[in-house]
């Protein structure tokens, strides 16, 4: 039976430490605050917003949220984010996406100042990532998926590790935070000849396709840990991953359940991105 890597001593664990990081910020007048900005009311934007919330409450970080409706035009945005940009106060940017068809998405992230960008949607953020710089910040899901392996020592130096996904949201970004960790990474996506090998041969599989089933018995093996990014919804409502977790759990020797894995971790990693930025901002301060 694989060890069940479970999200939620992980989060616990981050908040805790961010408790401390605040309380000293606190010391110094300043209160990390993250600017939630939604546009519509999708339900899942709504969840993943109540529940950054109360992460965010429980490890001292303040929320502002700008919300516009669902007809609201790119000028809107673009006011509220050229507002959020020159407020000393907010220190970090969570931007719902993607966003309705009629605004130009691609302007409102040019225009989102990279140093308060705590998912990774801009380009600055996105340039940081790829140099490997530790400048910007990763998308909070590919984030929590190091913070998992890290939680349960699992060592990433050294390790074949397979991203099942190109994503510029989880499958690029995660597969360059294990590449800055010295795993040796291959991107698996529709057109990757022999995938079920490829991964059956990496010693961490991260599975981020967005496709229920995805990886199945033949991509696994045994020794192997399975991160499942993927959150998918069956015919009868039920809650699935990438993964078929029940032809992969016996054979390997760790994984993530879904849900209570990857997702349960990332309102963690953005309240730590916000202290981070509420951090840096002191530090730019003094030079």
């Amino acid at each position: 039976m694989a060890e069940l890597l479970k999200g939620a001593p992980v989060a616990k664990a981050i908040t805790l430490d961010l408790t401390e990081r605040a309380a000293k910020l606190a010391q110094r007048g300043v209160t990390p605050t993250l600017a939630i900005v939604r546009v519509g009311n999708r339900p899942d934007d709504i969840s993943y917003e109540k529940g950054a919330m109360k992460r965010c409450a429980a490890c001292g970080v303040a929320v502002r949220r700008r919300i516009l409706p669902e007809n609201a035009d790119t000028a809107s945005l673009l006011a509220i984010i050229n507002d959020i940009n020159n407020d000393s106060g907010v220190h970090g940017v969570l931007l719902f996406r993607p966003l309705p068809k009629h605004i130009d998405e691609d302007a409102v992230c040019a225009a989102l100042d990279s140093a308060k960008d705590m998912d990774g949607i801009t380009e600055g953020s996105m340039a940081g990532i790829f140099s490997g710089s530790g400048k910007g910040y990763p998308p909070c899901t590919a984030q929590a998926c190091i913070e998992i392996l890290d939680h349960y020592g699992i060592d990433i130096a050294g390790k074949r590790a397979a991203v099942m996904g190109r994503s510029n949201v989880i499958g690029k970004p995660v597969a360059m935070l294990l590449l800055k960790r010295n795993a040796t990474v291959t991107i698996c996506h529709t057109k990757t000849k022999e995938p079920e090998k490829i991964c059956s041969e990496a010693e961490i599989l991260i599975a981020a396709a967005g496709k229920a089933g995805v990886i199945g018995k033949g991509h696994v093996s045994q020794g192997q840990v399975v991160l499942d990014v993927g959150i998918n919804v069956t015919e009868d409502g039920k809650i699935t991953g990438d993964v078929d977790f029940e032809a992969a759990e016996p054979v390997v020797a760790a994984i993530t359940p879904v849900p209570a894995g990857v997702g349960s971790v990332t309102t963690a990693v953005l309240a730590k991105n916000v202290v981070t930025a509420a951090e840096r901002s002191l530090e730019d301060e003094t030079l």
